[in-house]
């Protein structure tokens, strides 16, 4: 096991949760937290009131074709983005949430055949992180995929889901050009691509092996 290099000096045993309400329950939910923590300089903090959106856990997937140099991302409409992009369709890695029982790597390959009709030869763990954990639970978990790129394109999502995607097949040095300028924007999508660039020589060799 990775050994921190980073203690805290607070952890959970610091903070005492006084209530837990269920302040909006939709197509996301929302709880409302009261607790108090310990402070820094000494002693405990007054009631704090926080919302926190609950909308769960979830993986990404940047497919990765390391014999044809190419990467795949995806192309669909984000209302969030809304009120800063002139369009709110973004580029994107694959994402979805984790269901349990499912396991995040059967949701990687699950995700990556429904939203792209790519098959995952390997995967490979990035890293996680917290989305916005001021005012959210959600961790995303990052993998690489490897996969045959092909024949990839076209436009996939579940109709169920009211899915519209656009599979888009990038050269490697193109999707790092819409990375620096600014194309990509966001989280997962530039972390990937940032890790990857980082990692390419070293994942090009062992595949290649």
């Amino acid at each position: 096991m990775k050994k921190n290099k980073f203690t805290p000096q607070f952890n959970q045993k610091n903070i005492d949760i006084k209530s837990v309400e269920t302040v909006y329950d939709g197509f996301f939910k929302i709880n409302q937290f009261v607790f108090t923590h310990n402070l820094f300089a000494g002693g405990q903090s007054d009631l704090v009131k926080r919302e926190i959106f609950e909308r769960g856990h979830a993986v990404a997937v940047l497919p990765y074709d390391p014999v044809e140099n190419k990467v795949v991302l995806i192309e669909q409409l984000r209302i969030g983005a809304l009120d800063t992009k002139d369009s709110p369709w973004l580029l994107e890695v694959i994402a979805g949430m984790i269901d349990k029982p499912e396991d995040k790597q059967q949701v990687a390959i699950r995700e990556t055949e429904e939203e792209a009709g790519l098959t995952i030869h390997k995967l490979i763990p990035m890293l996680s992180y917290l989305s916005s954990p001021g005012g959210s639970t959600e961790r995303l978990y990052l993998y690489l995929g490897i996969v045959d790129c092909k024949s990839a394109g076209g436009i996939f999502g579940l109709e169920d889901e009211q899915e519209d995607i656009k599979v888009h097949v990038f050269d490697y040095n193109e999707a790092i050009d819409l990375l620096n300028n600014d194309e990509l924007d966001n989280a997962a999508t530039l972390i990937c691509m940032q890790w990857l660039a980082l990692n390419k020589s070293k994942i090009d060799k062992q595949i290649h092996a």
